[in-house]
Formats: C-alpha cells, structure tokens, sequence
C-alpha cells in the first residue's frame, strides 16, 4: 500500500516515508480533482509512491513540488487512459462521490473545487487544461512549477492557464454557496422527495435544473440528462418517493457539501448530491454505480 514501507529501528518511518506521508493527502487531493476518481486517484499515489522511493532525497530541493510532479504527470498518463474508458460507459458518467471530513466544508474554495459540480465542469477541459487550471486555481503553483510537472513552457502555461480559466468560469456555479444554505435545501428537497410533494419539489427546483443518473450499466439509472423542473420534480415524486418507501435517507457531507445517502439493510445503494444556486437545486446527481461507492465507507481528508 502507497506510504508504507521499512521502519527505522526507532519505529519511526524513513525519510522517503515521512516526507510522503506528510503530504500524502495533498497528492491524493491533486490526483483526485484530476481524474475524479478516488479508486483512479489511489493508483496514482502507489505509482508515486513507487517512483519516490527510487529519488536521492539528497538532490531534491523541493520535495512538496517534486511529488505535486511526479503526481500530476501520472495522473495525466491515467486520465488520458480514463478517457478512452469513459468513451464505453454505459450512460451518463459522474465523479466518484467522496464522505469528506467536515474541515473540507471550511475551506470553502477546497470544497468547491472538489465539488461534483466543478468536477463535471472540469470534465469539459483537455487533461493538460485541466493539470494546469487545477494546479494553479486551486494549489497555488507557480508558472515555473506547472510547466516543468506538464513539460510545456512557462510562457505556454500561462496561455493555457488563462484559457482554462475563462472555459471554467463560463460554465461553474454561479457563486459560493454556504454550508447552511445548502442543508436549508436540501432538507426542504428531502421533505418533498420522502412524501412525494410534487409542489414543494417545484418550489425548489429550478427551472432549468438538470437530474443526472449514473448506474455504470449495473444499476438501474436515468440514461440520459433530465433537464428541468417539471420534468425532474414528476420523476422523483414518481421515482424517489417510491425508493425512499424502500430506502432510508440520511444527510451526509459528501465533496465538500451536504448530500443524501440512500441506504437498505446498511448497505449504501445510491449517492444523491446536488448543486444549489441562489438557493435552488440547480444540479442532482445520483450515483448507483456500486463500483463508485466504495469510498463512502469511511471520510476522507483531503488538503491543498
């Protein structure tokens, strides 16, 4: 497992250890709002960690900086490979949903940035766009720095760095949203969903909201983007009502926000994560996915 090699004879981990495991969940965060993947994102920290011990710590002036490359290079080699993965998937394709320690939700540009809605924002950029604009927006690199882990220029990577910017900011939610705000909605969302009040459901959607389904082609799930709020609140009066007869729900923060979880016999069955803006549901994503759910389990830390 990544991190976990020979102790010193004190007990205490070696160097190469140490340092890895100091910045482990900041390399996993990294990796992570790269590939949208917890399961891709661990792979790439054990292919880090491999390539880390190998280095003479001796000639590494920067250590954070030389894992933030070893990462990011590594995670570019699997997202260009996850693409091609997601060319086959069965219907809609969403992030790997994360329960995240309640520190995330504090940092509000670190919740934001893992969110599911900047994640399928950043979806829509090329894999070196998306290195860059996460590097620079989210961790603060340097030109200098971005450009020796995505082998460009730093001229080049300012170019492409502006580019990714203005793709986002076209396309993100429209503004931060706090955490009290968010369980306001989703709780009012809740309430509807559980009786099925088709009226309350279109008090809270808005108009143009979008509900995205995502079973991998193993679980039962919307194959193709619902989009507004007559449309999706009949479909959940219909749908969820009926599941939440059979199913449990209960609030959890997932990516930084408040979320649903839908449980039966204790076993996690669905994630239902949503965006509000301006204290509507704007976006619902539902992952049925099992292969998804794993890292529910248990929270994650994640750091910048």
């Amino acid at each position: 497992m990544a991190g976990t090699a020979q102790s010193a004879p004190d007990d205490r981990p070696d160097p190469a250890t140490e340092v890895f495991l100091t910045h482990r969940n900041l390399l996993f965060t990294v990796a992570y709002e790269m590939l949208g993947s917890a399961a891709d994102a661990e792979d790439v920290l054990q292919e880090t960690w491999l390539r880390w011990v190998g280095v003479d710590l001796g000639t590494v002036r920067e250590q954070r900086a030389y894992l933030v490359r070893i990462t990011t290079r590594q995670a570019l080699a699997r997202l260009r490979t996850l693409g091609r993965r997601k060319e086959s998937y069965v219907g809609p394709w969403l992030p790997e949903p994360l329960l995240t320690a309640p520190d995330v939700a504090e940092d509000v540009e670190l919740a934001d940035s893992v969110s599911m809605a900047m994640l399928l924002v950043l979806e829509t950029l090329t894999p070196t766009e998306r290195a860059v604009f996460v590097l620079r927006e989210v961790f603060d690199l340097g030109y200098d720095e971005i450009a020796e882990a995505v082998d460009k220029s730093p001229a080049t990577v300012r170019q492409i760095a502006h580019r990714a910017r203005e793709h986002v900011a076209a396309r993100r939610p429209r503004g931060a949203v706090s955490a009290a705000e968010s369980r306001d909605a989703l709780a009012a969302f809740q309430r509807a969903t559980e009786t099925g009040d088709l009226q309350g459901l279109l008090d809270i959607l808005a108009p143009d909201v979008v509900f995205l389904g995502d079973g991998g082609g193993v679980r039962q799930a919307v194959p193709r983007p619902v989009v507004g709020a007559d449309k999706v609140a009949r479909l959940l009066a219909a749908g969820l009502g009926k599941i939440a007869e059979l199913m449990s729900l209960r609030p959890a923060q997932v990516n930084g926000y408040p979320a649903l979880i839908m449980e039966q016999g204790g076993e996690i069955e669905a994630v239902l994560a949503v965006r509000i803006d301006d204290g509507l549901v704007t976006g619902l994503y539902a992952v049925r996915n099992p292969h998804k759910l794993s890292h529910m389990e248990r929270e994650v830390s994640l750091s910048r």
